[in-house]
């Protein structure tokens, strides 16, 4: 069953949001967010150099594989969901962390050489910054919902030193769906505390609100023109006892050629998650107890890419998408 899901609106020009802002992690784990101040130029630039780059010739894009989780992932090397994807998500992508050489694996992005894409390094650089910090905003916004500082995350190492991903992504029209079940993206959930999309407007999200319902119901998250769509990740959820909820989502097989860019806000290896007093106690008491982020995703990775399968892998080579 699908129909389309009611996304509640968080207009960051707003004086108040706190009481919006956690009803809608409560309720929807999903909201667009407006009046946001990234320029459509900006974004306009990002989407221009994705389809760039996903035009290039599959051996160009090869020379920037993956590797520590930073460059290009082949169509099928991710396998978020084996039932309804057996074979793998058919879409590609390519993943970039923070810009500056601050990571404790030093900088691994990879990129394509300026004579083949010209200027979308600079481009990308300067959206994971804007969403960087636009990220921080919304999640100090989370923070004084919750009744904490709104510098909580900050002050609990979230981002020390940021952890974000940043994920262009590209779901062909010419890919042979011939399961009925495939769809673009795998149901999944995210393992970080918030993520931010944008799309190229081709419709294909959707969230499912109870996972375990039967028969499930998935309702379509369309584009807002201009507005980011922001999801309620795994540690968020765990952080609020299960007060936020963190959504299954997926993508379904696109009607046409469709492009989107993530930023998935994952915090820190070593920030440790515990439940916050104020989401607990006696009734609910804490659902969960204190984890480091890094031990959290070595135990909950959903997927491994096709060249590292019988191989140890380092969290940073594990990921939800």
């Amino acid at each position: 069953m699908e129909g389309a899901l009611q996304v509640p609106i968080i207009d960051l020009s707003s004086i108040d949001l706190s009481d919006s802002l956690k009803k809608a992690c409560i309720e929807n784990g999903y909201f667009y967010l407006i009046n946001h101040e990234v320029e459509g130029d900006l974004i306009r630039r990002v989407f221009d150099g994705s389809r760039g780059f996903f035009d290039l010739s599959i051996g160009e894009k090869m020379k920037v594989l993956r590797k520590n989780h930073r460059g290009y992932t082949p169509f099928y090397d991710e396998k978020l969901d084996l039932v309804d994807n057996p074979k793998g998500d058919p879409k590609e992508s390519i993943y970039f962390g923070a810009p500056e050489d601050i990571s404790p694996y030093g900088n691994l992005n990879q990129w394509p050489t300026e004579e083949i894409l010209p200027c979308w390094r600079s481009t990308m650089e300067e959206y994971y910054r804007v969403i960087l910090n636009l990220g921080k905003r919304v999640l100090s916004l989370i923070a004084l919902a919750l009744n904490v500082n709104e510098d909580f995350f900050e002050k609990v190492g979230a981002f020390n030193p940021p952890g974000a991903l940043l994920r262009p992504m590209h779901y062909p029209d010419e890919i042979n769906y011939c399961d009925q079940y495939m769809h673009g993206c795998g149901a999944h959930t995210d393992y970080g505390m918030i993520t931010i999309l944008i799309t190229d407007g081709v419709p294909g999200l959707q969230v499912c609100r109870d996972i375990l319902q039967k028969p499930q119901i998935w309702e379509d998250v369309p584009q807002l023109n201009g507005g980011f769509i922001v999801n309620v990740g795994d540690m968020m959820e765990r952080w609020t006892n299960c007060l936020f909820k963190s959504i299954y989502h997926r993508v379904t097989k696109p009607e046409q050629e469709r492009y989107s860019v993530a930023m998935f806000f994952d915090p820190s290896p070593d920030c440790v998650v515990e439940c916050l007093k104020s989401c607990c106690s006696e009734s609910p008491p804490p659902r969960f107890p204190p984890v480091r982020v890094a031990d959290y995703l070595k135990e909950h990775y959903i997927w491994l890419p096709v060249n590292m399968c019988n191989k140890n892998i380092t969290e940073e080579e594990m990921r939800t998408g």
